[in-house]
């Protein structure tokens, strides 16, 4: 109690009362169990009382102060206001910053949230109306990555029902909970910077009697913190009673401080991201629970617990955590065990986003399933993700997690990645799953979508796309025209279609259209000025309309102008008359800038053909293509419909909707706006009419799909069989249309086998026939045709066809009749068929006899019983009967029913191949309705049995109550809804006397002589005896052909040959059909000229896919390659087909850019049978390359599909199977690069070593893949351990760099460590240093230190001294040396030498040995001693660095700032700025071999002594040179020629910029690079911040010294050094002109276009471009930019603009625009004469002596003063006079006469 009474102090003067209220904190905060209820539940039960008691004192010793009884992740309804969390920034905006909280949770931190301070500064900006460029941004104070201590500030409702978290920062309301006495040294604490003094920083902690100072040398960076920034700072020292704490901004000691008991830390204080020593209490299956601070409990989730230890877990285990968040209502704490967020990382995370977000991952596999929290799922690359409970089902759905679970595999969208967590956050929802928009890259530029209306704005109208998707529709994009009250159209929930105007991901902005024109385009969409061709035309809004002509916007942000004369093919003369802002129009490309983004176009040039041709060009139209259709619009004569998904117009004619003339019509009408058709094909291409023509009849489209249909007049043969259609008809017959632009005539004898006397009532236009060739005239290219059913082979099974398509097509509309409207009716009617009976009363019986009922089951339509229908049955109304359904039509809600006894009576059941007389009920022109007998049965029939049948419905033998005699085919058919099946009997006596006779002709095993008509690659076409046409496939031509040989070129037209039928294929399916086959007889004969067939007597066994097993060896024949599934199709034999995919068909990868010129069409090819194809039923798969499995040690073709860059390449293999292709067998010798040669898509050489998990490895070493060849190998590749031994030098790829050291992949499976010790020379803190400079993948060179072959460990060495390679690190960074013991010694020994031999020195100088005088020997000294010392150090140059920073601490820390990037400057020093490095000599060398050479002659001659003469003669010399110096020093125009020079004028004059130049000079041309750079950046410490144009002299010469020097790099770090601290504008200008004067254009181009931007409404930027410009001689480009200066600017800036670029003009650009310039300049300003002042000089300069003449004749009859016309009138008589003749100086004094007395009758009047 008495620990307790010191963490909760509550005063007070009487014990009780203490004694109370420490009570009650005790129950009230800490328990969470009440014993005063315990006592009152078991007050009554007396005798248990003392057991009770002793169980509550129990109970109470065992209770925690927060007790955690399950574990679970934080869930969004858990949270409450006031909870503290942990969070990583993931992005940051101008306004506020995302943060991600533990298990995925997003927050989002608005900027009021910072700080108090920061927002006094945001406030005070917007009061003062002052600009915020100025302020700092949130940018500058948060960095993604950064870990941060948050409270949750708000959770509000969203519209959309979801919840908005709203985060805080303030250290007010972070630390709330904090005081002034519970600070303590050692504590870690967040703030943000407060404000800044001169020697730290004042930092908000949260504690408003606490001032927390932050000194600037305790912070890691050497840039100033700003205010509002926010800190993570370590209490060092707590001074005053928690009044005064001074903090350190160390990472490392910030991230290893521990939170311990002595600190004072309670629940009520505790704060997230605290670093505590925790105890295992018990380990579960969803986490940890565990105890901290001796007395606290709290839980450790899943996904926090550290994965490589999670084994290793046990109670009573002692491991370091991190506070994640704390909810104070109910104390619930949650730790961290992972080792991102434990030391030495817990600041920042370098994983905070993703790349794979929004990804749609399949085969994923469910490896945990936690109830209360989610499910961990694992990808198919090894990647971990997290699934929410509630994004495992639909929002609707029951949460089952077992279905789940069973599943082998999961399809998930990866939703978001959660840094807290390093884990991607994805959802199972099928919805989410399969969204067409999941993120605003999902978005594409001119797509259409629906969306709903959110609000109406007075900008426009926003719409929510999904979820996570919201656009706005501009108010002038609402529709074709300005609405001026779009709210009354418009309202919130409202469904709206658009088309995608413009997309920016980064921003998250979408802007839409709802311009109908627009909507429904069918013409290409210009997103970009590449797209914009010349002679393109398309769609686009007009933006604003000129006099010069209209200014209109495409897709994106493309914009173009169309001159005035291009508007209209009439003369416009206001445009504004014609065209308004909003208008959308056709324009057409005339010409196109992509470079300069200038697009110039036409509204006059456009044409209808235009359009059609610029349709159909981006479309690739072929014949028989099948495509799906949305329907446009509705026609009189058909469907305009858009070709998905590009969008094109076709036109699909109304006939051409089925095969059956009524169903034509009746789909036509329930047909709308946005229906979809699927399967329709491409039939014609016509550019000048309607485009491209498609076809929806089923019997046309299967005509088309056989390959060997006649694409010309060339290709047609008497006898030939053709689908067409009619397409007009004639008195003396009938024009039918076939594909390929083919069409024939039909003649009228030929047209019916019944005589007719006229042809008009005979076929239907558009009607679907079948026609055969009867007569070519070739001279013509016209041919005959017959329509005669009995000269056409045909097949009962397709009327069967027919018929059940038909009523499909029936059953299509009333689905869609009945789909679109919600009434009863509709609904009623679709519940009725063909057959139904049903109880009905009679209402009405009309004059006709027809009869009116009604159904309780059909209330609303109308029923009616024809008199036929009726005959012997009540039908007084009122009465109750019995009626079958015999018709319904949804489009008039009609239903025609019978009441026929033999109708409604119990059904009889069916049999097989019966035979009924069947009663014709109903006909329906192309359906009939009949009875089966007197079974109670109905069924449909078609009226036509053939396509070109000839029936007369008005006869008696085709009427209703007509008999029939059928044969039942099947009793049911649920194709026909349940109805039977059945044939005219009539019609299968025709077929079987067209059998016989056929048969006569051709019988089974027949032996013919044949004629060949036509020779195919895949076959021959033969005449037979009878006139038929017979085919003969290729593969029955040789019995063994030569592989590459084509067999049917053996075969000639006109030649005779003996062959044998042995089978028949369809004509318009080529579907091979065996002799046995009952419709052989009506099928094309198939033949055969093998040999041995035609000896054997015996019937031939067809092939079936069963004869062929995997690896049997085959010879095929290629048919097609197709493009899109990237296979070959092959024919085996007549009716066995095969298909060769890409990669097993090429042996090199070359060959697959052209894989259809690998072989011929019917060429004889060498196959290996793979096995059935799984995509194609019926076919085999084949391969050309010789292996039909993948086996170890095969060389195979791979595509690569997937580059993953940290790993390898993913690559698809030939059968359907993968490939996984590690770093190191890409090559035999690695490169820097390794991944960046291959690319998705790419064809590659592979070598299968072995299989794992289901896929292959492969290798792409030219070792294996061309084992031939042996190439030279110069990193082996690595198969196990023992392969790499101790000493050997080895070459691998950097896999990461951590504290435990850089790893290195050896090999696929085998990897590396290298100790930072053995990593580089430099001694380093922090593994960062490294990772910064060698990247991941990074190619390095080491030395095998040891190997461990048990443990499989391999130990490297990186240092240069094991290597021979360079440094990992380099030189710049100025990195301490990382000394060994001996060299330490040895620098010991050298370093006290030194000093020894220094102090010897001074006591020779004062005993008068060495009198030295000069400061030419002086300096030798010097030299000589750095020399030395030089050479001492040779073998290591350790002494020669801490020498260096024991003599010239100051140059030292000059030198360890990293130098930047600065521009020219000229000096009046000797040192030209333009010299190059090489031409530069050492400014001393020649005094140091001088000096040594003098030193060697004296040391050769002997001593001599010196008389008082002499030495009284060197005294005068010495004070006559000490006077001649001084008077060189004190005379400030001598030039210093030494750095002590320097240094002496530099301490009077440090504010001097042109003295720190010449210094700089100085050591450039000494070639000393470097001490010039530390010149500069001391020359920046030390000039006052005052003297700002002498700063930027220094920059300036930077920014020069980098650009002749350093690198691009380099130059651009100075100069984003120099916009920080100086006038950004002074020096974009001075690097810009750094570049114009050294011929760096391109690079002064891109910065001035850059400063247009940032600096558009600075005239000075516009006049400095333009000058550039106008000097390269870009005359158009520099008016471009005066157009858009004069848009930035105000117009007071305007005139002089104009003015200085037009005088620009008249030195470097075109003379007779500059003239115009200002002749319009002068026309709007007539009295602005300092501007005709410049006109004349400019004239007198440029012009000719007329035109200044005119000039100055216009300027003296201005109307201004006097004085000024003087003025003009001088400088015209002298330019006369210089110029001018006699006569003209006359001239001139006659005008100013006549001035004067003009002026003077004017006064006087």
């Amino acid at each position: 109690m008495a620990a307790m009474e010191e963490d909760f102090p509550r005063g007070g003067t009487q014990k009780s009362s203490v004694d109370k209220t420490a009570k009650s904190h005790e129950v009230d905060n800490l328990f969470q169990t009440h014993e005063a209820e315990v006592k009152k539940k078991r007050k009554t039960v007396e005798q248990d009382d003392g057991e009770n008691f002793k169980k509550q004192k129990v109970d109470a010793v065992s209770l925690k102060l927060n007790t955690a009884a399950a574990v679970e992740v934080l869930h969004l309804l858990n949270l409450k206001v006031g909870t503290l969390l942990l969070g990583c920034v993931r992005e940051v905006s101008e306004l506020e910053a995302v943060v991600g909280l533990p298990s995925g949770l997003v927050g989002y931190l608005p900027i009021r949230n910072i700080c108090d301070s920061y927002t006094k500064i945001l406030i005070d900006r917007l009061e003062s109306e002052s600009s915020l460029e100025e302020v700092v941004t949130l940018s500058e104070l948060l960095t993604p990555g950064t870990l941060v201590r948050c409270v949750v500030s708000s959770l509000n409702s969203a519209k959309e029902g979801q919840i908005s978290l709203k985060l805080s920062i303030n250290p007010k309301e972070v630390n709330k909970c904090l005081s002034a006495a519970a600070l303590k040294p050692g504590m870690t604490l967040s703030g943000c910077v407060e404000s800044v003094e001169d020697h730290g920083f004042l930092v908000d902690i949260g504690i408003n009697s606490t001032k927390a100072f932050l000194p600037k040398k305790s912070t890691s960076s050497k840039q100033d913190l700003k205010v509002g920034q926010y800190v993570s700072s370590l209490i060092e020292e707590v001074k005053n009673e928690g009044r005064v704490v001074r903090l350190s901004l160390n990472p490392q000691a910030v991230n290893k401080a521990v939170a311990g008991t002595q600190q004072g830390w309670t629940l009520d204080n505790l704060l997230p991201g605290l670093l505590i020593r925790v105890h295992i209490k018990r380990v579960t299956p969803h986490g940890l629970l565990v105890e901290y601070l001796s007395s606290f409990s709290g839980t450790v989730d899943f996904l926090h617990i550290d994965q490589e230890k999670a084994s290793s877990y046990k109670s009573g285990n002692e491991v370091l955590a991190r506070v994640l968040y704390i909810e104070p209502s109910s104390r619930a704490v949650a730790l961290s065990l992972r080792s991102h967020l434990l030391p030495p990382g817990g600041s920042v995370l370098d994983n905070f986003t993703s790349e794979k977000i929004g990804e749609v991952v399949q085969g994923c596999k469910m490896t945990a399933v936690h109830h209360h929290s989610g499910a961990l799922m694992e990808m198919p690359d090894g990647t971990k993700a997290f699934v929410h409970r509630n994004r495992m089902k639909e929002s609707k759905e029951e949460f089952n997690p077992n279905r789940l679970l069973a599943q082998p595999e999961h399809n998930m969208r990866i939703t978001d990645y959660s840094p807290m967590e390093q884990i991607h956050m994805a959802s199972l929802r099928k919805s989410n799953v399969e969204a067409m928009f999941y993120r605003y890259q999902d978005v594409k530029v001119g797509q259409i979508i629906e969306g709903t209306v959110i609000s109406l704005q007075k900008q426009g109208m926003f719409v929510r796309i999904t979820d996570h998707i919201k656009g706005m529709i501009p108010r002038n994009h609402l529709a074709d025209v300005v609405l001026t009250n779009p709210e009354k159209k418009f309202h919130e929930g409202m469904k709206v279609k658009c088309r995608v105007l413009s997309v920016d991901a980064a921003n998250k902005r979408l802007l839409m259209t709802r311009k109908k024109a627009l909507i429904e385009s069918t013409l290409p969409i210009i997103q970009s000025y590449s797209d914009a061709r010349v002679g393109r035309v398309a769609h686009c809004s007009i933006m604003c309309v000129k006099k010069f002509g209209c200014i209109v916007r495409f897709y994106g942000d493309v914009k173009g102008l169309v001159p005035v004369q291009e508007l209209s093919t009439e003369h416009v003369t206001d445009p504004e008359e014609l065209f308004f802002v909003g208008q959308v129009v056709k324009a057409k490309v005339i010409k196109c800038n992509a470079e300069n983004e200038k697009l110039v176009l036409s509204f006059k040039a456009v044409t209808e053909v235009d359009v059609i041709q610029t349709q159909t060009t981006q479309f690739d139209f072929e014949i028989g293509k099948t495509v799906d259709v949305s329907v446009r619009r509705k026609v009189l004569d058909g469907l305009e419909v858009s070709i998905l998904p590009e969008e094109i117009l076709a036109f699909l004619p109304t006939v051409h909707l089925s095969d059956h003339v009524t169903n034509c019509l009746l789909l036509w009408d329930a047909l709308e706006e946005g229906d979809n058709i699927s399967g329709v094909v491409c039939l014609t291409l016509n550019k000048n009419k309607r485009g491209i023509t498609l076809t929806n009849k089923p019997s046309l489209k299967e005509y088309l799909e056989d390959g060997n249909i006649p694409t010309g007049f060339s290709e047609l043969l008497v006898g030939m069989q053709m689908v067409g259609w009619v397409k007009n008809i004639m008195p003396y017959g009938v024009f039918v249309d076939f594909p390929h632009g083919l069409f024939g005539l039909a003649p009228k004898a030929a047209m019916c086998d019944k005589f007719i006397t006229d042809t008009a009532n005979v076929f239907a236009i558009g009607q679907t026939v079948v026609a055969k060739v009867t007569n070519l005239d070739e001279e013509k290219n016209r041919f005959l045709v017959g329509l005669k059913v009995s000269e056409l082979n045909l097949s009962e099974e397709d009327a069967r066809a027919r018929l059940i398509q038909g009523q499909k097509e029936r059953k299509a509309i009333v689905e869609m009749v009945t789909g679109r409207g919600e009434s009863d009716l509709l609904e009623q009617l679709s519940a009725v068929s063909v057959g139904d009976k049903m109880k009905m009363v009679v209402e009405e019986v009309k004059e006709d006899g027809t009869v009116t009922l009604t159904s309780d089951r059909l209330s609303g339509a109308t029923v009616l019983a024809s008199k036929h229908h009726t005959i012997g049955v009540n039908t007084t109304p009122g009465c109750k009967l019995t009626a079958v359904v015999l018709h319904v039509d949804p489009l008039k809600s009609q239903v025609l029913v019978s009441l026929l006894p033999t109708l409604t009576r119990k059904r009889k059941s069916l049999s097989n191949n019966s035979e009924l007389a069947a009663t014709i009920q109903l006909i329906d022109k192309d359906f009939a309705v009949v009875s089966l007998g007197d079974t109670g049965h109905l069924t449909i029939i078609p009226t036509k049995t053939e396509l070109n049948d000839i029936i007369d419905l008005e006869s008696e033998k085709f009427s209703i109550g007509s008999c029939l005699n059928v044969i039942v085919k099947y009793p049911s058919s649920e194709e026909l809804g349940g109805l039977p099946v059945v044939a005219r009997k009539g019609q299968d006596q025709q077929v079987k006397s067209k059998s016989k006779e056929s048969a006569q002709k051709h019988s089974l095993g027949a032996m013919v002589t044949v004629e060949v008509t036509k020779v195919k690659p895949l076959g021959v076409l033969v005449l037979l005896p009878s006139g038929t046409t017979g085919h003969i496939h290729v593969s029955e031509i040789e019995e063994s052909p030569v592989v590459g040989s084509l067999p049917t070129s053996s075969l000639k037209i006109g030649e005779e040959v003996q062959a044998k039928v042995i089978g028949g294929h369809t004509v318009r399916r080529n579907k091979f059909l065996p002799i046995t086959h009952p419709n052989f007889k009506l099928a094309l004969p198939e033949l055969t000229l093998l040999p041995r067939k035609l000896e054997d007597g015996a019937m031939q066994t067809v092939d079936t896919l069963k004869n062929y097993k995997p690896g049997d060896k085959v010879i095929c024949f290629p048919s097609k390659y197709d493009k899109q599934l990237k296979c070959l199709e092959v024919h085996l034999k007549s009716n066995i087909m095969g298909t060769v995919e890409l990669l097993a068909m090429i042996s090199k990868p070359g060959q697959a850019n052209n894989p259809q010129k690998l072989f011929k069409p019917g060429q004889a090819v060498l196959a290996i049978v793979v096995g059935n194809n799984p995509s194609r039923t019926g076919q085999l798969s084949l391969s050309l390359t010789g292996m039909y499995k993948p086996e170890q040690g095969l060389v195979a073709m791979g595509m690569v599909w997937k580059i993953e860059p940290h790993w390898g390449l993913f690559v698809k293999l030939p059968f359907g199977n993968s490939g996984l292709v590690s770093l190191m067998d890409l090559a035999d010798e690695y490169s820097d690069n390794p991944l960046e040669p291959y690319k998705e898509g790419q064809v590659i050489r592979c070598c299968i070593i072995g299989e794992e998990k289901g896929h292959f490895n492969v290798s792409l070493r030219p070792s294996r893949t061309f084992k031939a060849k042996q190439e030279k190998v110069t990193d082996p590749d690595i198969q196990s351990i023992s392969d790499i031994k101790e000493g050997q030098i080895i070459r691998g790829y950097v896999k990461t760099v951590g504290v435990s050291g850089i790893f290195v992949r050896l090999s696929r499976s085998l990897e590396g460590r290298v100790q930072l010790q053995n990593a580089t020379k430099y001694y380093i803190n922090k593994p960062e240093v490294i990772s910064e400079h060698v990247s991941q993948n990074a190619l390095v060179t080491a030395k095998v230190l040891s190997v461990d072959t048990e443990n499989i460990h391999v130990s490297l060495s990186l240092l240069t001294k094991d290597t021979g390679k360079p440094d990992i690190l380099p030189e710049s960074l100025k990195l301490p040396l990382r000394l060994a013991e001996d060299e330490k010694k040895k620098h010991n020994i050298t370093k006290r030498k030194r000093l020894s031999s220094e102090s010897e020195q001074q006591d020779e100088k004062k005993d008068g040995k060495k009198a030295k005088k000069n400061k030419d020997s002086t300096v030798t000294e010097e030299h000589i001693d750095k020399k030395t010392a030089i050479k001492e150090d040779s073998d290591s140059g350790v002494e020669v660095f801490f020498r260096e920073a024991d003599d010239d601490e100051p140059n030292k820390e000059c030198e360890k700032k990293n130098p930047k990037e600065p521009e020219r400057l000229q000096i009046s020093c000797g040192f030209s700025w333009d010299t190059t490095l090489s031409s530069l000599t050492p400014a001393a060398l020649d005094h140091i071999y001088e000096s040594s050479e003098d030193e060697a002659e004296d040391q050769s001659k002997p001593i001599k002594k010196k008389s008082r003469k002499e030495l009284q003669q060197e005294q005068q010399n010495a004070e006559q040179q000490l006077s001649k110096l001084e008077a060189e020093l004190m005379d400030p125009s001598v030039r210093p020629d030494n750095a002590t020079a320097f240094e002496r004028l530099l301490l009077s004059s440090p504010d001097s910029s042109f003295l720190w130049l010449q210094y700089m000079a100085f050591h450039l041309q000494a070639t000393q690079i470097e001490q010039a750079r530390a010149v500069a950046e001391r020359a920046l410490k030390t000039i006052s911040f005052r003297e700002e144009q002498e700063k930027l002299n220094v920059w300036v010469a930077m920014l020069n010294l980098e650009n002749m020097y350093g690198t691009e790099e380099s130059l651009q770090k100075v100069f984003e050094r120099a916009i920080q601290y100086c006038e950004p504008l002074p020096v974009y200008q001075q690097l810009a002109n750094v570049y114009a004067k050294s011929d760096k254009l391109k690079e002064a181009e891109t910065l001035y276009k850059s400063m247009v931007k940032r600096f558009r409404q600075e005239k000075a930027v516009y006049e400095s471009y333009g000058n550039f410009l106008l000097r390269q001689g870009q005359s158009n480009a520099a008016n471009a930019l005066l157009q858009r200066a004069l848009q930035s600017l105000s117009n007071k800036d305007h005139v002089d603009l104009i003015t200085k670029f037009a005088r620009l003009e008249f030195q470097y650009g075109n003379t007779g625009r500059a003239k115009s310039m200002f002749e319009k300049v002068l026309g709007t300003y007539p009295k602005r004469t300092d501007l005709w002042s410049v006109f004349i000089d400019l004239m007198v300069k440029h012009g000719s002596q007329k035109e200044v003449r005119e000039i100055f004749d216009r300027v003296i009859n201005l109307s201004v003063s006097v004085k000024k016309i003087k003025f003009f009138f001088k400088r015209y008589l002298e330019y006369e006079k210089k110029h001018g003749t006699p006569e003209s100086i006359q001239a001139v004094k006659q005008k100013a006469l006549e001035y004067v007395e003009t002026k003077g009758a004017e006064a006087a009047s």
